[in-house]
């Protein structure tokens, strides 16, 4: 059978694909010129090495690149040959025909290598909301800032931008992204598979082998000397955070992803997961022996626990690098920080806000003359959709809105030098329907699928006015909005938010590797048995694959517009920075 990413990333010039060779970067690979990537040729079988032949625009692939590959006759012990050339440059701009034989069958691919103009922007900052659909920012809207008589009281900071596109997520591999490959390609400018960040996911067994492909954390470093930042509310080690800097086909090594984290330096890394950097004799989850917490601090890196460590530290002068670990797993969201006190904050309650994560970011990456590239990610946006947790969700899709808020005022104090994006990685088939009214003293018994309003039934909610930062004081309102997924796993609907912690729809089923609704909230008034759509051996709702929205605003932001894909969002900042115009 033939394995499902050889159909998608294998090339075909013979008689069938399952006899072609696979050659990394794929066909129709964008590259930026003097990034550097790994040159890979897998073949179908073990082949004779005198036959093998590798042209780069017609001549030999060695005198191509200055130096020959490795050629492995077996790889994985089988018997299947390839030929790999890590980190190589092409450097002249236009198409590249690279073409693979073993003297019996051939393939080949065609990319483009690009070059950008000078440079434009002294920085950037990427802000992601993970999973953040459209109705997150409508209800965000709602929520901060109020409506009356069918208008909004006032826009988001990310919507309120002159320029804005929609972005395609897919990856190599699917039509449904995951948060590694979505965030790999916005980092890379190259698509990837499914749980893989850095690389082209190739056929061997080892995850941290297959052929890289360089971040823009490592770029602007190597090329431009700039300062990076990389700031999550999710384990830094998540997927997201970890495609700044990661190569790796599998996002779920977390203790090699802290080991390239350390070995790249991002000078400010800030976020949750200290689990991974220690071992499990000082409380950690590492499966070695190594304290990377210690190593860090030994690197130069000051650590900061809480929000008044992270503020004290960076609003030193001398701090110019900063490790931030809030939480062992992942920070808790602004619903439960703010006001609920559920989740984790018991145990960690001295938490940063995003926007001092943000603040403490700008405060120290901006003592670096060369300019600095910063990621920041609204991680638990995602986190609270899987789980169908619509009102934790919103409410940090808010907590994002300030923080662009914030770096936009900062930068609306320079010399129009920073190049600021929000755009989504990927999309949850969430829709706002319409509101849920929850007034029993006037309609006491009317089920609760009933009081779900549609149309002029809807209204408006009636959430209170929102405070200083746009938080509502309450979610269990009389009228509430009405957010559903279309993808759902069989669990008990209550209409109501979940005001102890985030909500956990399902639990192990009966069978092995399967879920079944959590019977928690059987109880609940007004629960109901919703069966769901998705296959058993999913426990919460999955990605969709709409396109997101991307606003943008500074330096390089007008080639947003229109219809892009994912892959561009890295060619926008690479344009910006000039990253191909180093050293003409």
């Amino acid at each position: 059978m033939i394995k499902p990413v050889t159909i998608a990333l294998g090339l075909l010039l013979s008689a069938s694909a399952a006899d072609a060779q696979t050659i990394y970067p794929i066909d129709r690979a964008e590259i930026l010129s003097g990034a550097q990537f790994d040159l890979k040729v897998e073949f179908p079988d073990k082949i004779d090495p005198a036959k093998l032949k590798v042209t780069v625009n017609g001549q030999d692939y060695a005198a191509a690149f200055g130096r020959a590959g490795t050629f492995v006759e077996r790889e994985d012990g089988k018997d299947q040959s390839a030929l790999i050339l890590r980190d190589v440059t092409l450097t002249a701009p236009g198409p590249v025909v690279v073409e693979a034989s073993d003297g019996a069958r051939s393939g080949k691919v065609t990319w483009t290598v690009y070059d950008t103009a000078p440079r434009k922007a002294k920085n950037v900052i990427l802000f992601i909301g993970d999973g953040m659909s459209p109705s997150h920012r409508v209800a965000a809207r709602l929520l901060s800032k109020g409506i009356a008589e069918g208008k909004s009281l006032g826009k988001l900071a990310i919507d309120d931008m002159p320029h804005m596109a929609l972005v395609a997520t897919a990856g190599s591999d699917s039509i449904i992204t995951d948060s590694a490959n979505s965030a790999s390609a916005y980092a890379t400018g190259h698509k990837s598979a499914v749980n893989a960040m850095g690389v082209y996911a190739d056929r061997t067994k080892d995850p941290l082998d297959d052929p890289k492909v360089e971040t823009i954390a490592n770029l602007v470093k190597r090329r431009l000397n700039m300062a990076v930042g990389v700031v999550s509310n999710t384990e830094i080690e998540d997927a997201t955070p970890a495609a700044m800097v990661a190569h790796t086909r599998r996002r779920a090594e977390y203790d090699q992803i802290v080991e390239q984290y350390f070995a790249a330096k991002p000078d400010v890394l800030l976020g949750g997961g200290s689990a991974n950097f220690l071992p499990k004799a000082a409380s950690g989850k590492r499966k070695d022996d190594v304290d990377y917490i210690a190593r860090f601090r030994e690197a130069g890196y000051p650590l900061a626990t809480t929000a008044g460590e992270l503020n004290a530290l960076a609003t030193k002068s001398e701090t110019r690098r900063l490790l931030g670990l809030f939480a062992a797993g992942n920070m808790d969201g602004a619903l439960d920080r703010k006001f609920l006190k559920g989740g984790g904050v018991k145990k960690f309650p001295e938490q940063p806000d995003l926007t001092e994560q943000v603040q403490a970011a700008l405060n120290v990456l901006s003592r670096n003359e060369a300019g600095f590239f910063l990621m920041v990610e609204s991680g638990m946006i995602d986190k609270y959709a899987h789980l169908l947790d619509m009102e934790r969700a919103v409410y940090d899709t808010i907590m994002l809105d300030n923080a662009v808020r914030l770096a936009r005022d900062w930068a609306s104090k320079r010399r129009d030098d920073t190049l600021i994006l929000v755009v989504a990685d990927h999309n949850h088939p969430n829709s706002l329907v319409g509101t849920i009214n929850d007034d029993m003293s006037t309609t006491p018994n009317v089920p609760f699928r009933e009081r779900v309003g549609v149309y002029d039934k809807a209204g408006f909610p009636n959430y209170p006015a929102p405070d200083a930062d746009g938080y509502p004081s309450r979610v269990d309102v009389s009228r509430r909005l009405a957010i559903f997924s279309a993808s759902l796993p069989d669990h008990y609907e209550t209409f109501r938010p979940k005001l102890d912690d985030p909500n956990e729809p399902t639990v192990k089923g009966d069978d092995p590797a399967t879920f079944k609704a959590n019977e928690k909230y059987k109880g609940v008034p007004g629960a109901v048995l919703r069966p769901g759509n998705l296959p058993a051996m999913v426990g919460a709702s999955v990605h969709s694959g709409e396109d997101v929205i991307l606003t943008a605003t500074g330096p390089g932001s007008e080639r947003v517009r229109g219809s892009m894909d994912n892959t561009e969002v890295f060619r926008v900042m690479a344009e910006a920075l000039g990253l191909a115009a180093v050293g003409r």
